[in-house]
């Protein structure tokens, strides 16, 4: 068995490795365990640098994506952030050192309860995780400092960039396949919005309405 010190050291170094070099971004990534989120069968891979299976036919992503989208999405603490696709709700623990505030909203109610039952344990209180339609986003707290979708869309949905106030900035993977998809980042200026491809990915897509369980 690895001890905890040298394994952490190992997750870190795989994150650097990818591109991940922004320090808040790596030390939010250290403090926070992705132990605490996956569970079963999978809990010994938690460390390694790879998706894995969670509930409701979803997956956890692999740590230097999560390290890449945070980056990309330039969070500072004064931010209220959006998080479309709470998922385990480990992006949503990492983006929580980071901003302000952070809501967070899931189509399956029991990935969003057992994501509050993790926050609560790791004493996460700037997180508010929703049940609801994320393609909507969260009309109610709008506008977003920043907004960050974890499954893919076609197109950057209308609804979640008229959510992003002016400066903000959207994070998300774009494509009509999941075999084809590119991340990209969108900024909205005073004169519209200026998009930026950043790198390939692979999401489950983004779907409309709520799910079964």
């Amino acid at each position: 068995m690895m001890d905890p010190a040298e394994r952490k050291m190992r997750f870190v170094y795989a994150i650097r490795s990818k591109g991940v070099t922004d320090a808040r971004v790596l030390g939010a990534l250290e403090k926070i365990d992705r132990g605490a989120f996956v569970r079963g069968i999978f809990a010994e891979r938690a460390y390694e640098d790879m998706p894995l299976p969670i509930a409701c036919g979803q997956t956890i992503s692999q740590p230097s994506v999560v390290g890449l989208m945070t980056q990309a999405l330039e969070v500072s603490p004064r931010d209220k952030v959006l998080e479309v696709g709470t998922g385990s709700g480990y992006q949503a623990a990492v983006l929580s050192l980071l901003a302000r505030r952070v809501y967070t909203v899931e189509r399956h109610r029991r990935l969003v309860r057992e994501a509050r039952a993790v926050f609560e344990a790791l004493d996460l209180v700037n997180i508010t995780a929703v049940t609801a339609d994320g393609s909507h986003g969260l009309p109610d707290q709008a506008p977003f400092d920043r907004i960050l979708l974890t499954a893919a869309a076609e197109d950057p949905p209308s609804p979640l960039l008229a959510q992003l106030r002016i400066g903000g900035i959207m994070v998300l993977p774009v494509g009509q396949s999941d075999t084809v998809q590119s991340l990209i980042r969108v900024r909205r200026t005073e004169d519209g919005l200026d998009y930026e491809e950043l790198r390939p990915v692979r999401f489950v897509p983004l779907i409309e309405g709520l799910g079964q369980e």
